[in-house]
């Protein structure tokens, strides 16, 4: 085994505990610290999603980027050991730079020489709004800590380019948008039996909006997340203005969503949050899905069977793949995990765009879905 040695980043005075700057202070093996990124156009021709993460505890650096393409979505993953380097984002073709902290960023896939028609990227990522805290986020199953999280999020716009398939997307500011969130603590990887937490306190459902909105003068984040009744566990809701112009960043009350589904299915359409301003004002946030890539399909979230978050793949492990989207029977799981829809928004007389994530699970009241099997009429 080798040595035990400090680490580069143990130079600089950002200890927060008595430990290397190599350890987090938890032991808990879930223990996480990762990103994600949204790229797309407002034409709702493409959605870019891009992420890395660390798991301090289970020696992993993993990263993925997906594409959706008309009815396809092309996936870069790769995972390796995490080695003492922290500032080195990057694992396989996948790679992310911080060029600027909280103000710009580069993020790369690079091509696969045995495949020029596949999926890589060459991004600049430019803040046009500061980052904001989400809430605080925990989750309990009984008296297990399932989830916690400090989390920010930011707008802002994209350069550069895309390649798949033979076509070169040109990223300009105006056509394009990019949103971005920051998130680490303990969240659930796989290879961990349940135990008594999850034989005793099964979730009936489980409801999930995660909205971060960017207009051409505000950024507009909300966030709702329910039990199955109905009952509110993380809320947010929040309007942010660029650095310099004066003007304080403002909260927009308890939002609620009415969400229309394409029949048959849980996949939102169309939806209205209703807003309130500091003078009880209501707002109307207009919502128009573009184009929709789920998580669970090459991104690695779960319930996706064939790789997740965390997991150890060996060293030096990289993949690329092209689902087929047509058929949704053909990805039957990911209807029971988190989708980013790209959309197109409207406040107040404002278009704006941005990310509309949804994720509906099991009983939800208010929706009135009864059980897992429930689907929009």
């Amino acid at each position: 085994m080798p040595a035990d040695r400090p680490v580069a980043l143990d130079e600089y005075p950002i200890h927060q505990a008595p430990l290397s700057m190599k350890h987090v202070v938890s032991g808990d093996r879930n223990a996480y610290d990762r990103c994600i990124f949204h790229v797309f156009d407002h034409a709702g021709r493409a959605v870019l999603i891009l992420g890395l993460g660390v798991y301090p505890n289970a020696g992993v650096i993993d990263a993925y980027a997906t594409l959706r393409i008309g009815d396809e979505l092309l996936a870069v993953r790769a995972s390796d050991a995490l080695g003492d380097d922290r500032m080195n984002l990057s694992v396989g073709p996948l790679s992310i730079t911080v060029d600027v902290p909280l103000k710009q960023l580069t993020l790369r896939c690079a091509a696969d020489p045995a495949d020029p028609h596949g999926l890589s990227c060459d991004i600049t990522w430019t803040a046009e709004f500061p980052a904001v805290w989400e809430p605080h986020h925990v989750q309990r199953r009984g008296d297990r800590l399932m989830l916690e999280g400090r989390r920010f999020v930011q707008a802002g716009q994209v350069t550069g380019t895309i390649r798949a398939k033979g076509e070169e997307f040109t990223l300009t500011p105006g056509e394009w948008t990019g949103t971005r969130d920051r998130s680490w603590g303990v969240r659930p990887i796989p290879g961990e039996e349940g135990g008594r937490a999850a034989e005793e306190y099964r979730p009936e459902g489980f409801h999930w909006l995660w909205i971060p909105v960017r207009f051409e003068d505000r950024f507009v984040m909300v966030i709702a997340q329910e039990d199955a009744d109905g009952h509110r566990t993380l809320n947010e809701a929040v309007q942010v203005f660029p650095e310099g112009s004066g003007r304080h960043d403002v909260q927009l009350g308890w939002p609620h969503t009415e969400i229309r589904y394409r029949p048959g299915s849980r996949h939102p359409e169309r939806a209205v949050v209703h807003l309130t301003d500091p003078s009880r004002k209501p707002l109307e946030l207009g919502v128009e899905i573009l184009n929709s890539s789920p998580l669970a399909v090459g991104a690695g979230y779960p319930p996706a069977g064939d790789w997740q978050h965390g997991t150890w793949q060996g060293r030096g492990w990289s993949d690329r793949r092209v689902y087929d989207l047509s058929d949704p029977a053909a990805h039957p799981m990911a209807a029971f995990g988190v989708t980013d829809h790209s959309a197109r928004f409207i406040l107040d007389g404002r278009i704006g765009h941005g990310i509309f994530e949804h994720g509906s699970f099991g009983r939800h009241d208010p929706s009135g879905f009864a059980d897992y099997s429930s689907v929009a009429q």
